[in-house]
């Protein structure tokens, strides 16, 4: 995009999954304040990495934040897989039957978006609008001096995506198109809302702590010369053992890809990371931290520099209060 306002800088905000009350307390301490129910800030923007919503207690209150901050030219969002997912579940396949949804209605697919629709039941008008609204939101972002993606920045599909819709902002028919597996609209959504993954042996898989079995590890595209699966995991669940020195085959190597350090400033978000917030890379910062498992609500505050520095990320630590239900005057943000 080349239509950036001239600004100091922008503060670039992880996944925050519904932790409403926990991204005000951010804002606030990163010096936006509210203003006609819209936080500003005199000189700085802000830069949503994508999912907002599912699994927090407070998603309303999380999308009117940022919806708002968006509409009125105080930030800027990229959409995430769960944005993704929410509207694939949300919208009927172009001349299907009354339920044939463009991702079906499976029990998997509908935990995944319990809480957000439950959360919305009883707004379903201000449900539409949020759907329609995410669907004003691109993919990727490229601003003067940085790159924003939710999960991994393939250049090819950015690229391809460039021709293929204005200013990487999709419709229903493209995300129709993505839903159907194997098709250049599946590849791109999946490569730039979801990264890399690398698919287990048979008979190997990988346990969760919420109970979740995988059959697939989630892979970066940083490394310079990666060897081993162990090279390229990105994820706080372990490897099985056995997998750690497994080599990576030459197919593997070449669809990982490899973002260069001297490529502009990457933010991303999507890969679950713990602990103190450090950079993977001198020109990429991931920006989850699991902010919905009592983890970090993290933010980069970015002004121009071309190799990054851990000095300046903020945080604020999601405490148990933020699992109590919303009060209505939360919700409304007003």
């Amino acid at each position: 995009m080349d239509d950036a306002p001239a600004v100091e800088g922008y503060d670039l905000i992880g996944d925050v999954h519904g932790c409403g009350a926990t991204l005000a307390l951010l804002l606030e301490r990163l010096g936006y304040h509210q203003q006609d129910g819209v936080y500003r800030h005199p000189d700085r923007r802000v830069i949503f990495l994508g999912d907002l919503i599912d699994r927090g207690p407070r998603i309303r209150q999380a999308v009117t934040i940022a919806r708002r901050m968006v509409e009125a030219g105080e930030a800027y969002m990229v959409l995430g897989n769960h944005e993704i997912h929410a509207l694939a579940y949300c919208h009927r396949s172009p001349g299907g039957s009354e339920d044939d949804w463009m991702r079906a209605h499976t029990p998997r697919n509908a935990r995944i978006l319990e809480e957000t629709l439950a959360q919305y039941q009883d707004h379903p008008t201000e449900w539409q609008q949020t759907l329609a609204w995410f669907l004003q939101q691109p993919l990727y972002l490229e601003l003067p001096g940085l790159r924003v993606v939710h999960a991994c920045w393939d250049p090819s599909c950015v690229e391809r995506l460039r021709d293929l819709r204005q200013e990487g902002r999709i419709d229903l028919d493209f995300l129709a198109a993505a839903m159907r597996p194997g098709t250049e609209e599946a590849c791109i959504v999946e490569r730039l809302t979801r990264g890399h993954y690398l698919v287990l042996p048979e008979g190997m898989d990988i346990h969760s702590e919420d109970g979740t079995v995988r059959r697939t590890a989630r892979a970066h595209f940083w490394a310079r010369q990666p060897r081993t699966w162990g090279d390229v995991v990105f994820q706080p669940d372990r490897l099985p053992a056995a997998l750690e020195s497994r080599a990576l085959s030459e197919d593997e190597r070449v669809r990982l890809g490899h973002y260069d350090t001297r490529q502009p400033p990457l933010f991303i978000g999507h890969y679950w990371c713990a602990g103190i917030p450090a950079l993977p890379a001198p020109n990429i910062a991931c920006l989850d931290y699991s902010a919905v498992k009592f983890g970090r609500l993290v933010a980069y505050r970015w002004s121009g520099e071309a190799r990054l520095t851990a000095d300046h990320f903020a945080w604020v630590e999601v405490s148990g209060e933020e699992g109590v239900p919303a009060m209505p005057w939360e919700t409304d943000v007003d």
